[in-house]
């Protein structure tokens, strides 16, 4: 897979999946981005105590999964016997906290691309952008004949070491700097860590800075925009993507 800056992935992905529409991180959420139309979905990527990356947000317990605990320091095999669907409501009671192994396979044999967001623990951040890297290019490998064509799936994260970390463990893949506010030096930065594109947050983002990272010939997706007017209007300073919580108002886009 040739490494080309720019975006060449869809234009609408759903944020963690369900968005408002169902638990985040879960089977459930990407269920419902498939039942909405969406061509694409980024969901985040943690490791567990045994090193087995599992789909989850934040490194305690407490919102999406009741208790006490860490992520990191509970084995993968406990973590996937645990509710990540009640919080939600009842609809959800029991849905589980999935593999990524078992969620990449889901959404490749559903023709669904994936930006995988890789979200470590802290102090875990380059044997999470190394581990993370080495599952997503295995799954991507071994996708089935027949399987329905999507763009191959892009890397991203908030930690530069986890991104320089996937990239020495697997070039081929595609990889994206995330930051709220683009930093005044984020050029150079991406070239080192040869990034094809820069997410950021909408509401931190002004029409120069998307136009330079578009004249630079990168690829730009905002999060999380949730209004429609909002969409069009960022669209129109170049930015080529939203990932959005609200499924229901871009639907089939």
């Amino acid at each position: 897979m040739a490494i080309v800056p720019g975006w060449h992935y869809p234009r609408y992905v759903a944020h963690r999946g369900g968005g408002v529409l169902a638990p985040e991180n879960t089977l459930a959420g990407m269920r419902a981005a498939q039942a909405h139309g969406y061509a694409g979905v980024e969901f985040d990527v943690m490791l567990a105590a045994d090193g087995v990356p599992v789909l989850m947000h934040d490194p305690e317990f407490g919102r999406t999964i009741a208790g006490r605990g860490a992520v990191a320091l509970t084995p993968s095999e406990v973590l996937v016997r645990l509710d990540a669907g009640a919080w939600k409501g009842e609809a959800f009671v029991g849905e589980p906290v999935p593999l990524f192994a078992d969620a990449a396979y889901w959404l490749i044999q559903a023709g669904i691309w994936m930006n995988v967001e890789i979200k470590p623990a802290p102090g875990y951040e380059i044997v999470t952008g190394r581990v993370t890297a080495e599952y997503t290019a295995r799954a991507w490998a071994r996708r089935e004949p027949g399987t329905p064509a999507s763009p191959a799936p892009l890397l991203s994260s908030f930690s530069e070491d986890a991104l320089r970390a996937a990239a020495a463990a697997r070039p081929e893949l595609a990889r994206a700097m995330l930051w709220q506010r683009v930093p005044a030096d984020w050029l150079a930065r991406v070239r080192d860590l040869g990034c094809v594109a820069v997410h950021c947050d909408h509401r931190r983002l002004d029409a120069p800075t998307a136009r330079a990272i578009k004249a630079a010939g990168y690829g730009l997706m905002c999060y999380t925009v949730n209004e429609p007017a909002r969409a069009q209007e960022i669209f129109a300073w170049g930015v080529d993507a939203i990932c959005t919580d609200r499924l229901d108002l871009f639907a089939g886009r």
